[in-house]
């Protein structure tokens, strides 16, 4: 009687070793950029949500002077976010006249500090 051996062939394990390699190789350097691609993403999110909390602040401020909050430099926007701003996110300073919208600009924490544009419009 002969018996039925069962198992992969050295040959079979070898090919599916070169296989994983190769699919490890190609995709490795997607991965490798990731974490920056990440932290701008995280950077542009929030200047965006300082964009729109400004343009919520100047019209509640146009409709109600009580309501909302006097914005005369850029960094009177980061009030009027929900929350306030994050943690190691810097706003640059830059004048804000009444009835004027500005380009302001925000810089993510360090190590590697990303920065990312937004509007902001000065109201009394």
């Amino acid at each position: 009687m002969r018996r039925e051996q069962s198992g992969f062939t050295l040959i079979e394990l070898v090919m599916v070793i070169v296989i994983l390699g190769v699919l490890s190789a190609v995709a490795l350097p997607k991965f490798i950029g990731i974490d920056d691609e990440a932290k701008q993403a995280a950077t542009n999110g929030i200047a965006g949500s300082l964009s729109s909390a400004s343009a919520i602040n100047y019209a509640s401020r146009k409709v109600t002077a009580t309501k909302g909050n006097a914005v005369a430099n850029c960094t009177d926007v980061a009030t009027s976010l929900q929350g306030g701003l994050p943690t190691g996110y810097v706003i640059t300073s830059a004048a804000a006249a009444a009835d004027v919208t500005v380009t302001c600009t925000l810089t993510g924490p360090a190590p590697a500090s990303k920065t990312a544009t937004f509007t902001a419009t000065g109201i009394l």
